[in-house]
């Protein structure tokens, strides 16, 4: 799957990208991948803390769901006690970030051009990944396991060519083991996250855990309502890669009108002390091969001194998208 954007204004958003070309075959009980592939591991709504075998493409979106093309070899098989997954990751893709005069950029820039390693490897290091999934009863249930290069990058700083204070990224070689679980009764979905992670300089876990309560057939129509909550927990410290869900709240809506158009909606905000967060994703299939969507990101209440999110206390956006599928 090919994928293409260019941009006028920023040169770092301007990228190709292969998300899917790969080689398959299933035979049996067993299914082998090689080429470039997208996997997804991961339950809850707000973050994805599991997921972690594809780069994110962040010049995308800031929500890190849009995901680099990932070099792999998958070898995975079924069984009466579940699913086991192995992924050998013949190459590193570096995290894409806005150009210094773009927006979404952060207070200070990344100069990507300056990329470190740990690994005397670099970005050709091999990484392994182990995920065993079962659904058990009213509960569908993961555990994953990952060693290699991290994909969140931590920030050196440093002085580019003009004289600039910028931040460098560094890639580390991490551990992770992580969960992720699901439990359905009637219309209550509970869901969990969870990881471990040890780098070189720190080890912490991580969590995000909540529900999603569904209102079916609402005022007897066709649509459903969909309430969800969730608590999200970050303990690393300062020698970590950084991250803004250290200690935050989620509380969002999904509404699907189950329409032959396929519309839906799903609006959500992630608070802080002080700070929020907020989003609105809709799609509505438009004949045959065109869906319109609508996306929206506010960032709400940030302080200026905030060293992660300052940056972009102002870049709150909408985007319309037409798409057409062939």
């Amino acid at each position: 799957m090919p994928f293409l954007r260019y941009d006028a204004d920023d040169d770092q958003r301007s990228h190709v990208d292969l998300r899917e070309a790969n080689w398959q075959r299933v035979s049996g009980p067993w299914a082998v991948l090689v080429g470039l592939g997208k996997v997804f591991w991961g339950v809850t709504e707000s973050r994805h803390l599991v997921d972690i075998v594809n780069q994110t493409d962040f010049v995308e979106d800031i929500d890190e769901e849009d995901k680099l093309g990932q070099p792999m070899i998958f070898l995975e098989r079924w069984t009466d006690v579940g699913t086991f997954s192995f992924f050998l990751l013949p190459g590193f893709r570096e995290r894409t970030f806005p150009a210094y005069n773009a927006r979404l950029r952060g207070v200070i820039p990344v100069d990507a051009h300056q990329t470190e390693y740990e690994s005397g490897a670099g970005n050709r290091r091999m990484d392994i990944a182990l995920r065993w999934s079962q659904t058990i009863a009213d509960w569908d249930v993961g555990f994953s396991g990952f060693y290699g290069t991290s994909r969140e990058p931590r920030f050196l700083p440093s002085i580019e060519g003009s004289g600039r204070l910028v931040r460098v990224p560094l890639y580390e070689i991490i551990g992770q083991l992580g969960i992720d679980a699901q439990y359905t009764s009637g219309s209550w979905l509970w869901k969990l996250e969870a990881i471990g992670r040890n780098g070189p300089a720190y080890s912490f876990g991580a969590l995000v855990g909540g529900f999603e309560y569904t209102f079916y057939s609402l005022l007897d129509s066709t649509a459903d309502l969909g309430f969800l909550m969730e608590y999200l927990y970050d303990g690393r410290g300062r020698n970590a890669p950084p991250t803004i869900y250290d200690d935050d709240l989620f509380l969002g809506l999904r509404l699907a009108l189950n329409d032959t158009q396929d519309t839906a909606i799903l609006a959500g905000a992630i608070m802080d002390t002080g700070a929020t967060i907020g989003f609105i994703e809709a799609e509505r299939r438009l004949g045959e091969a065109w869906k319109l969507e609508l996306e929206a990101r506010l960032f709400i209440g940030v302080d200026a001194a905030d060293p992660l999110l300052g940056g972009i206390r102002d870049d709150s956006f909408v985007t319309l998208r037409m798409a057409r599928y062939f």
